[in-house]
């Protein structure tokens, strides 16, 4: 099988399985591990060059709808006639369930399944394990700082929040993905700000900056010193590498 993926959570889902070895090219921000990033690169998730990836005579390509604006590369697959699959999950058991759909499609099912129950397994005792927790702070993550976007309720970083023993404060909002305001933000007050910008790398995000909008001063996160820049990576993908950022997100909150 030659496969390529267009974004790097279904790259992440290939390596979990253990089949990177299908792979002939990648999205230019599949990045991990390390060893893919010898792959040919067919452009960035939203822009991805059709051309590149047609001349890799893909019998598979892993696609997504996780963000805004792949559509238009389903449209392009559709037009040149490559066999494709959607990924697009927004919970814990649909990434697993993701697992088990690649496991069928590329001929190793039985891996797939066994993936993928190894994985519910493991948020089992790790939600078995935030059950004991005593107390439960509360938690702002900011997608992107203006327009606010922040998770809600249908999304893997609320049951993050939850197996850390904590809550996500916008999960009041029915939806994936929640537009909302800097004072909105203020009103509720989170003990922790989890900085987490999409497609942003640790060292450009700028705390102090969040700390200067008008009235957050005086908010419980910023008085406490828990404002968090975190690796984006490892909590804006659904793939199963979020186990790894909530075992880095215990560690800070």
């Amino acid at each position: 099988m030659r496969v390529v993926s267009i974004c790097p959570s279904n790259t992440e889902i290939l390596a979990y399985l253990g089949k990177l070895n299908v792979l002939v090219g990648i999205d230019d921000f599949s990045d991990w591990p390390a060893s893919v990033l010898t792959l040919p690169k067919v452009g960035p998730d939203l822009s991805i060059d059709m051309d590149k990836v047609e001349a890799l005579q893909p019998d598979l390509v892993l696609a997504s709808l996780s963000v805004p604006g792949m559509e238009k590369n389903i449209q392009a697959l559709e037009e040149r006639g490559l066999p494709y699959i959607i990924l697009n999950p927004n919970s814990l058991k649909e990434i697993a369930n993701d697992m088990k759909t690649v496991g069928e499609a590329l001929n190793f099912k039985k891996t797939g399944e066994e993936k993928a129950e190894e994985f519910l397994s493991e948020v089992a005792e790790l939600r078995r394990i935030a059950s004991d927790r005593k107390g439960k702070p509360t938690l702002y993550w900011e997608w992107w700082p203006k327009p606010v976007f922040t998770p809600g309720s249908v999304n893997w970083l609320t049951e993050i929040s939850e197996l850390a023993g904590a809550e996500n404060i916008f999960a009041t909002e029915n939806v994936a993905s929640y537009q909302t305001d800097w004072e909105d933000v203020k009103r509720r007050n989170p003990d922790h700000i989890c900085m987490v910008w999409v497609g942003v790398k640790e060292e450009k995000m700028r705390p102090e900056f969040v700390i200067k909008r008008p009235g957050w001063k005086e908010m419980k996160a910023i008085q406490n010193g828990n404002i968090h820049v975190l690796e984006e990576s490892l909590f804006c993908r659904p793939s199963p590498r979020l186990l790894d950022g909530l075992r880095k997100l215990l560690e800070v909150i």
